[in-house]
């Protein structure tokens, strides 16, 4: 068989057999496993992307005749903890991937092992405090709490306390939160009626999911959004309250409350792609639940799938708005040297550079694209034993982002955004400005 037998055709996805009961059966899961790792064994061309290819092939060339049989079962777990989903070799790398033969897909077989791991009671409490995005935020929401919290982010010997008790490192940058809420400032913003204007590509009007991160910890891209669609005349609403897209419990393994806040979220935005809305998520890993990971969960799920159709990332939709001839061009200030990164929940939607593309409208405004893994994904770059691992990943960012001397420094994802500002100061690069992409279109427009 040629290694490349099947594999010129574009990479396609299988739905996830997550409710089958083989699917968390511990010694098919390790036959698939051994499997999958002699595969790439044999390959080793991830070599490059996280901790996990280098983890197996550092317990391969251990045993004494350097093949995956050789290593305990129980040390495949070691590998599974370094895979943080971030999609990117089976989208960018992997040869072996469906409709390839071998039917590879790595990142769903450690997402079955973290799986397997959580209905086993494995998952550390810190893990599932951590993973509970939309809880924290609404008890940090308090305004005492955010107080409170904030006081001890910004406290050495504090943030101490919390690396012992909950194994967050004490150097990771983590978010603060904000003393209102994204829905809060909202209801005080005047409201600027539109009519809606369709286009060839594109809904002319919006639904806006706001996502944890941007409800409770930085509203402000969220209002950058929303006068951004007011400059271009595009009416919106916000989704009804929403729950947590689900994709920190993805990454912890799980499913059962993936499943339960998808039963919170998908019948409001089925109801909005219905009236005909083109949903906006400005935090990708909740476009990429959406438009990915729960289309794949609930496949016979016509609303889930209504939704994927409708989900839109800003920039993508801002794209195909200009293509239509109805955005907004008349910028009233240049941004200079950007550099941005693409995160790589962006990456994996295969939408192009879309962020960039649009940020080169703006007229006096150079854009370098980094498209590299940052290191930081979600929760798993601030617990002590992987954050020197994720600013490992991401010096190579760093150095790449800190040169020619920008003006501002992006990412859409606002985590890898810090992550890469925090790499930077700590190699003692200079420094710039970080800035989220919405936010620097919205200052293009002098808004």
């Amino acid at each position: 068989m040629s290694v490349r037998e099947g594999s010129l055709e574009a990479p396609t996805r299988h739905p996830l057999d997550w409710k089958n009961p083989e699917f968390y059966d511990e010694a098919k899961l390790f036959t698939e496993l051994e499997r999958t790792f002699d595969i790439c064994h044999g390959c080793r061309r991830c070599v490059s992307l996280c901790g996990a290819f280098p983890t197996l092939f550092d317990l391969v060339d251990e045993t004494d005749d350097g093949e995956v049989h050789g290593i305990p079962k129980q040390k495949y777990w070691s590998v599974v903890d370094q895979c943080y989903l971030c999609d990117v070799c089976y989208m960018t790398k992997c040869p072996y991937v469906p409709p390839h033969p071998w039917n590879l897909d790595f990142p769903h077989l450690m997402l079955r092992a973290k799986a397997v791991k959580h209905k086993t009671g494995h998952t550390a409490p810190r893990d599932r405090l951590l993973s509970s995005t939309d809880a924290l935020g609404s008890f940090a929401g308090i305004p005492i709490v955010t107080q409170a919290v904030n006081a001890v982010n910004a406290s050495a010997l504090a943030r101490k306390a919390m690396e012992s008790a909950l194994g967050v490192d004490a150097k990771a940058w983590i978010p603060d939160y904000a003393p209102r809420t994204f829905r809060q400032l909202e209801k005080k913003t005047p409201r600027k009626p539109h009519l809606v204007r369709d286009g060839e590509r594109t809904p002319g009007k919006v639904a806006v999911y706001a996502t944890c991160y941007i409800n409770y910890n930085e509203p402000g891209i969220g209002q950058d959004l929303l006068k951004i669609l007011d400059r271009n005349k595009i009416p919106y609403v916000l989704a009804e309250k929403e729950a947590c897209c689900g994709m920190p419990k993805l990454e912890l393994g799980d499913l059962d409350t993936v499943a339960r806040h998808k039963e919170q979220n998908i019948p409001r935005l089925a109801k909005l792609a219905r009236e005909g809305y083109a949903i906006l998520t400005p935090i990708p890993s909740c476009t990429l639940m959406f438009k990915q990971e729960l289309p794949l969960m609930f496949p016979e799920d016509a609303d889930v799938q209504r939704v994927r159709e409708a989900m839109w990332d800003p920039f993508e939709y801002l794209v195909e708005r200009n293509r239509d001839g109805l955005l907004d061009t008349g910028f009233s200030q240049a941004l200079g040297k950007v550099s941005y990164h693409i995160p790589c929940h962006s990456r994996v939607q295969n939408v192009g550079r879309k962020t960039a593309e649009t940020l080169r409208l703006v007229p006096g405004t150079e854009v370098k694209v980094v498209e590299r893994c940052s290191g930081h994904s979600s929760t798993w770059g601030v617990k002590k034993q992987f954050h020197a691992t994720a600013m490992k990943i991401g010096r190579p960012v760093f150095r790449a982002m800190a040169e020619d001397e920008p003006d501002y420094i992006s990412s859409d994802c606002q985590l890898a955004g810090h992550h890469i500002e925090q790499g930077i100061a700590e190699a003692g690069l200079k420094q710039a400005e970080m800035v989220h992409p919405l936010s620097l279109l919205a200052r293009a427009y002098g808004l």
